[in-house]
């Protein structure tokens, strides 16, 4: 993932650091800083906050091995300033097993705060309630405190959190699933206006989080609705045919002639007939900002390359490519380049498709008032 860095993996997923993350450690270093004025403080607000990120990636791990369970992979995990993202191939298809999915993050934090309520209670060292905060008391105590924050908080019923995905997985055992993710997105943006007007008065964090919150669930039902509509449908159909590839030694001047001579923005690379790497617009276009035109493509290609079958669902392929760091992803059929799929190409033909449908209701009613 670009602007990411991999700092270990675990069950083969990858833990990534976006490099946002390190302004989080910045303020918090900088914060305790200007309240201890010492090394040991600094390091100490730090260290704290070092180990708080890491129970957030179990959270996520929490989320992401209860999902192999149903056949899901994750494809990674990547910590931001704002907590921690598992990348989930699909989502689950059953509600049943979105419940337990959403869940199963929460739970790793339940189970992390009793360990430590444990703990203290064995050491005699347990502070009241009414006394624990997360800026006061020892290292464990508010350890303890923000993992029962981060429980309440990841409860929340509004996308993107957990709670949403709950929220949504329980009505939708009565409803249709799209109405279900229209009712939770609803009652998230709801909160959202709820967070930002309390927040305006009392947090200005609580902001960022609405905004955060209004995005999240407006795009929820819209995502639910195009799966919908291509529910069944091949992938076949929606592919780009006609398309260019690119070979390892092609320079940038070669790939910019392409680009000028075609409306194709992302080339595979292609070595001895396998796909090496996807060069996309953007890099080529950085590229040769930095006057490297002579250089080969397999400088600035992206190298982890996605790709889909042939005969799979397009429903099942948008999912893969939301989850890609690619905007487009090679149709394999039998191990050879057939096809490139993107979110454009897809947006056509949903656009086909519907005025296709329009046509024919048009149609079916001139036929019925004759």
């Amino acid at each position: 993932m670009k602007w990411s860095w991999k700092i270990g993996s675990f069950k083969g997923i990858g833990v990534f650091m976006h490099a946002s993350f390190l302004l989080i450690i910045a303020w918090v270093g900088f914060a305790n800083w200007a309240q201890t004025r010492s090394l040991a403080g600094t390091m100490e607000g730090i260290f704290f906050t070092l180990v708080l990120f890491g129970t957030v990636v179990l959270h996520e791990f929490g989320h992401a091995l209860t999902a192999k369970r149903y056949g899901i992979k994750t494809r990674d995990i990547t910590l931001y300033p704002i907590g921690g993202v598992a990348r989930l191939e699909r989502m689950p298809d059953k509600p049943v097993q979105e419940f337990w999915v959403a869940l199963a993050g929460p739970a790793v934090n339940i189970v992390i705060a009793a360990v430590l309520f444990a703990w203290l209670m064995l050491t005699g060292s347990f502070t009241s309630l009414a006394a624990l905060t997360a800026g006061d008391g020892s290292f464990i105590e508010r350890l303890l405190v923000v993992n029962v924050f981060l429980v309440l908080f990841n409860l929340i019923p509004a996308f993107p959190m957990d709670g949403g995905r709950v929220l949504r997985s329980l009505l939708a055992m009565r409803l249709e699933y799209a109405q279900a993710t229209s009712i939770a997105a609803s009652i998230g943006r709801g909160m959202a206006v709820l967070f930002g007007i309390y927040g305006l008065f009392t947090n200005p964090f609580l902001v960022v989080i609405a905004v955060f919150v209004w995005i999240g669930a407006g795009q929820e039902p819209s995502m639910v609705q195009m799966k919908s509509k291509l529910e069944g449908i091949p992938v076949q159909r929606a592919m780009l045919t006609d398309f260019h590839t690119l070979s390892v030694n092609d320079t940038l001047a070669f790939a910019t002639q392409l680009i000028l001579a075609s409306s194709q923005a992302d080339f595979p690379v292609v070595d001895n007939d396998k796909i090496v790497g996807i060069v996309r617009r953007n890099d080529l276009l950085t590229g040769l900002a930095s006057h490297r035109v002579n250089e080969p493509v397999s400088t600035i290609m992206e190298r982890d390359v996605r790709s889909v079958e042939f005969g799979e669902l397009l429903e099942t392929a948008i999912t893969r490519l939301q989850g890609s760091s690619s905007t487009t992803m090679p149709v394999m059929l039998r191990g050879k380049l057939v096809g490139l799929l993107n979110s454009e190409n897809i947006g056509e033909f949903l656009m086909i498709q519907s005025a296709l449908r329009h046509a024919s209701g048009r149609n079916g009613l001139i036929e019925n008032q004759a």
